[in-house]
Formats: C-alpha cells, sequence, structure tokens
C-alpha cells in the first residue's frame, strides 16, 4: 500500500495569528505563552523576550482600563519583523500612542519614583520600533475600542530603540 502525504506548503515568512481574550487577570499570561509558541515556530527566537515584554503590557493594559474582552494579534511583516497589536473595548488611546505619529524619537517619560503604574507603555516605545494607535468605530455588538500595535524588529531585538 503507498501512502501519499499532501504537498506542504512553502514556509513563508508573512503570516498572522490572533489571540482573542476575555477580560481575565491570567490574560497577559497566556498571550505570553502563545506569543512565544508562535514566534519558536516560525524561527523568529531573537524576538521572544522583547515581543512578550511588549504584548504583555498592552494585554495587561486591555484588562486593567477596559471593561471587555481584548484580542492579540501577532503579524510578521517580513525581513525579520514583527507587528504585535492588541484590540480593547476602550476607546481611550494613551500617550504617547495617540499623537498620530508612526515613527518618531522616544520620549522618556519621567513618572514619580513612587508611583505604582505610568511607565509601560514607554517602555513598549522603548523597545518597538515604531508604533500607533487607531480609535476603532462600533461593531455589530455596540463594541469599539481602541487598537494600540508596534513593531519590532529582529535585527534590534536585544537593544532598546533609540529613533522609533
Amino acid at each position: 500500500m503507498v501512502t501519499v502525504s499532501p504537498p506542504q506548503p512553502e514556509a513563508s515568512e508573512f503570516w498572522s495569528y490572533a489571540l482573542h481574550l476575555p477580560c481575565d487577570p491570567r490574560a497577559a499570561r497566556i498571550a505570553r505563552r502563545t506569543l512565544r509558541a508562535v514566534l519558536a515556530e516560525h524561527g523568529m527566537v531573537e524576538l521572544v523576550e522583547s515581543a512578550e515584554l511588549v504584548a504583555s503590557e498592552l494585554v495587561a493594559n486591555a484588562y486593567r482600563h477596559s471593561k471587555g474582552p481584548a484580542a492579540l494579534r501577532m503579524r510578521a511583516l517580513g525581513g525579520g519583523r514583527l507587528r504585535v497589536s492588541v484590540w480593547d473595548t476602550n476607546p481611550h488611546i494613551p500617550p504617547p500612542f495617540d499623537d498620530g505619529q508612526r515613527c518618531r524619537p522616544f520620549r522618556p517619560m519621567v513618572a514619580p519614583g513612587e508611583a505604582d503604574s505610568g511607565r509601560g507603555l514607554f517602555l513598549v516605545c522603548h523597545y518597538a520600533q515604531a508604533w500607533g494607535g487607531w480609535p476603532l468605530g462600533n461593531d455589530l455588538f455596540g463594541r469599539g475600542g481602541k487598537l494600540l500595535w508596534c513593531e519590532l524588529d529582529g535585527d534590534a531585538a536585544s537593544r532598546p530603540s533609540s529613533a522609533a
């Protein structure tokens, strides 16, 4: 008896995955684990640490600042670049994602030393080569919200961005 395997598709450097997340405090950990597995399967291990950091921050903020579900999307852009984006139901686009520019010099935030929050999105921008945010109109269920995104470059994964 002869067995025949279907032809395997050629590996592509362009792919996309989406992970839908409930409003749950474990969402950031689940997002990190999923992202780690996806990047390992696609041979982008040099981006794992930076991508985990930015995805974790964006998903944690979605949980903290919205009352509904969220979604993480990972998309290979080719050339070792990765876009990480997170949708949530809160329409407010926080700084530094709110000024409408896609690439600009990183401006560190000065937060009081005793502050418990307020540094995370600036940390995302420190590791990303580009970032931005878009307000979203309502869907069929009346959910709008926003999409925050950032791009990481495999060649720059080990060094923070100085000219995002």
